[in-house]
């Protein structure tokens, strides 16, 4: 039967030999069902795009199917990272980490089955996105944190192997699922592509619940009257001042934001508002944050400290991921224009995703192993925050090759698909240095009891990249814009943009680094 363990500090005992501990018979379950679940999230959203252009957007205008396409697509990856915060909160107060990702994993089948049943209907498709969204970024901040739960003092010294396996099993998944999505939608149509993904979700949640005598379970944690929340309260009331006046500021351009709805849609204001708080609220809880000493302790308080100064480095980070998941949307679109060889693998645009988690499978043991230590040779010494400087620029390095690509289409040429390996290429490097190396970055930055809120503000930050891709999106619907831009660069609207995002990659690159220089980096590692 499920084994209910209490938290709270770990009572000494006597560890067997490290030889001699297993692995927790639960860890199989956790593994299948998430190799199934990765395999059916990657198998809809990398035909998504080619879906709303091909079948579900066919009563616009066709120039105007990309544009809505990709909005679309940017909102449903909005909600997936945006979700986080949701399932997080539901898992630590109500429902505990099992309950939350099984009945989460409920929904998130329903969601794939609109997805198949809905193929013609909007309103049946959008809902089923809305579901998946909400399953997939829901379980998000649970699983990982899941497994972790099934190890204990006798044998942790496991547990790197399987979150090893669990990484390897995702870029997998994504890999097979990037290959054969298209193929079935190109060869069956939308309901069966939609429905094999729909499928798989199944056996993954039929996975989980079959093991389910197996788990440990850690009960959900009473309400803390420390926590990040209470203690950034606690300093705007007592603090006063200038802290309450910006933090008054951030109140006041969240209800603003959603004046625009009309213009941006509703989940684009949202996100907005959001960052308008945060933009302002941050910096005056940080200006008040001595004042809620003494009702607080000092190392909640200090805690807090390092949560905001992380934040501005995910702040900084959010370009990143405007440019990184328009791959699967804007690069897609590109591709669709471009020739595909007939001696290739190759049947769609939608195929060329796969590079992306190949090469990330093969790019992080060769950093590993060779670039980091020839670089520490050379008296460079890669660290977190060096990394994903180099990360952001490299991604904007990425859209000058894909803009210059861009360029030879506008031109009239016949440009193979195959040029696209190597942005590609490039943008994953971007991705390795900034996404593995930031997830290492926020949790050695945060102390223990402060990690999960940092984690739910790392899933925000990609969030809010695309938001700048829904803004720049919005512009270049006003004609008088994209006619002025034409006439003074004599670039395509849609090279113009590409040019863009290198641009915005290369100021915010050299902002971070900026930033970097003066960040003094802190380790809130638990103890042995």
């Amino acid at each position: 039967m499920t084994t209910e363990v209490e938290e709270g500090p770990a009572i000494p005992k006597a560890a067997p030999a490290q030889a001699a501990a297993r692995y927790p018979k639960s860890i199989p379950s956790i593994i299948g069902n998430e190799a199934c679940e990765r395999f059916s999230f990657y198998g809809m959203r990398n035909i998504l795009t080619d879906f709303l252009i091909g079948y579900l957007l066919l009563g616009l205008v066709e120039k105007d199917r990309a544009g809505a396409a990709k909005e679309v697509f940017h909102v449903f990856v909005m909600g997936v990272y945006f979700f986080p915060l949701l399932g997080g909160w539901i898992s630590d107060r109500f429902l505990g980490k099992y309950r939350t990702i099984f009945w989460l994993s409920l929904l998130y089948c329903v969601g794939h089955g609109c997805l198949a049943v809905f193929e013609a209907n909007k309103t049946g498709f959008y809902a089923g996105l809305f579901l998946i969204a909400l399953g997939s970024g829901g379980i998000k901040p649970c699983v990982s944190s899941f497994v972790g739960d099934q190890f204990d003092q006798t044998n942790k010294h496991l547990a790197r192997g399987v979150f090893e396996a669990f990484y390897w099993v995702i870029n997998f998944g994504s890999f097979f699922a990037s290959q054969l999505m298209p193929r079935a939608l190109k060869h069956w149509g939308p309901s069966i592509a939609f429905g094999i993904p729909g499928v798989l979700m199944f056996i993954a949640t039929l996975i989980f619940w079959m093991g389910r005598k197996e788990y440990v379970v850690v009960p959900p944690s009473p309400a803390d009257p420390h926590s990040f929340g209470r203690i950034a309260w606690t300093a705007l009331q007592k603090g006063r001042g200038a802290g309450l006046v910006l933090a008054g500021l951030g109140a006041l351009g969240f209800v603003g934001s959603f004046f625009l709805i009309p213009t941006l849609g509703f989940v684009a204001s949202f996100c907005l508002a959001i960052v308008a708080f945060l933009v302002f609220a941050g910096p005056g809880v940080l200006l008040s944050l001595e004042a809620a000493r003494g009702e607080h302790p000092d190392e909640d308080v200090e805690g807090v400290r390092s949560v905001l100064k992380v934040l501005v480095v995910f702040a900084l980070v959010t370009p990143f991921w405007s440019l990184f998941d328009q791959k699967a949307s804007t690069w897609i679109i590109q591709g669709k224009a471009m020739v595909l060889p007939g001696w290739s693998i190759l049947e769609t645009a939608s195929q060329m995703q796969s590079i992306n988690p190949l090469l990330v499978m093969l790019l992080i043991p060769f950093n590993n192993a060779v670039t980091y230590p020839a670089l520490r040779k050379m008296g460079l010494d890669p660290t977190p925050l060096r990394r994903m400087t180099a990360g952001i620029a490299i991604a904007g390095v990425s859209w000058i090759v894909i803009g210059v690509i861009q360029r030879w289409i506008d031109a009239g040429e016949q440009v193979s698909i195959l040029w696209q390996i190597l942005p590609y290429t490039i943008l994953t490097l971007g991705e390795v240095l900034v996404s593995t190396t930031g997830l290492e970055f926020a949790y050695s930055q945060a102390p223990a009891k402060m990690k999960g809120t940092l984690m739910s503000f790392w899933s925000l930050s990609v969030t809010v990249g695309g938001l700048w891709v829904l803004l720049v999106n919005a512009g270049m619907k006003n004609e008088r814009l994209t006619s002025a831009i034409t006439a003074q660069t004599g670039l395509s609207t849609t090279a113009f943009q590409m040019f863009f995002f290198a641009g915005f990659a290369f100021v915010f690159a050299l902002a971070f680094g900026a930033y970097a220089t003066r960040y003094k980096s802190v380790e809130h590692y638990r103890k042995a």
